[in-house]
């Protein structure tokens, strides 16, 4: 069994307590506010779950991470960010980049980032916890990816493409500038393919949450503006 959450009290159940089937399920219920969003992602804890479904809070094990000294490039992608041709900002057009995230894939019928969850993240944004990257060519939107930070902690939620590499442009960049403000560890949530490419590794939660817990008290107020630019990936400056 998963706890219900009350809407009156923040607290969620201690992580280990969490189903190993579905594996991370740890409780249902509370609400989407920005006091028990942050509440959440300082435990490890994440919202997931269908439209017009209940809210279910997920922190899995084992956690798909990526050490920010570990970003891996492939030599395709080092040569697409080398080509220079095309700019990336952050916090440029959070409720754009949201859209495309929430937009249905592969034919599929929906999505998980519902009205709901667009309305609660852009909340946080508007609270300087959220943050949107942006990769655009010719004025046009084709990529980029959101998530929210903590202390020296950044937590990706959802990233899209609508050209080739789009999705890996902004996650190279971000994570790059990441590392330039001290951040080690990005959290990727769940193993996925697309990430392991980029260099994203599984750990087991209870080493998560050891680490998150030194991370998310960390002092951390950066510029939330790049200060890197394309020869951090052996390119030359424009």
């Amino acid at each position: 069994m998963i706890s219900w959450l009350s809407r009156d009290t923040l607290r969620f159940p201690p992580p280990q307590t969490a189903l190993q089937e579905p594996n991370g399920l740890l409780a249902a219920g509370g609400d989407l506010s920005p006091q028990r969003l942050l509440q959440a992602y300082r435990h490890g804890i994440f919202p997931w779950y269908n439209p017009g479904e209940p809210i279910l809070w997920w922190t899995p094990n084992p956690r798909c991470v990526l050490y920010t000294e570990r970003l891996h490039i492939s030599r395709s992608l080092r040569k697409r960010l080398k080509r220079n041709d095309y700019q990336v900002t952050i916090d440029q057009d959070f409720n754009a980049v949201m859209d495309a995230c929430a937009a249905p894939r592969d034919n599929s019928a929906g999505t998980w980032i519902s009205h709901e969850m667009q309305l609660a993240y852009a909340q946080l944004h508007r609270l300087g916890h959220a943050h949107s990257v942006e990769v655009w060519r010719d004025s046009r939107l084709i990529g980029g990816l959101y998530g929210v930070a903590i202390g020296q902690m950044f937590y990706g939620e959802s990233m899209f493409s609508r050209e080739t590499d789009g999705s890996k442009i902004a996650f190279a960049w971000l994570v790059e500038q990441l590392k330039n403000w001290g951040y080690p560890l990005v959290d990727c949530q769940v193993h996925n393919p697309h990430l392991v490419t980029l260099g994203a590794e599984t750990i087991p939660r209870s080493q998560f949450l050891h680490e998150l817990d030194k991370l998310v008290g960390v002092a951390c107020s950066p510029s939330w503006n790049f200060d890197i630019d394309v020869s951090a990936f052996g390119g030359k400056t424009p």
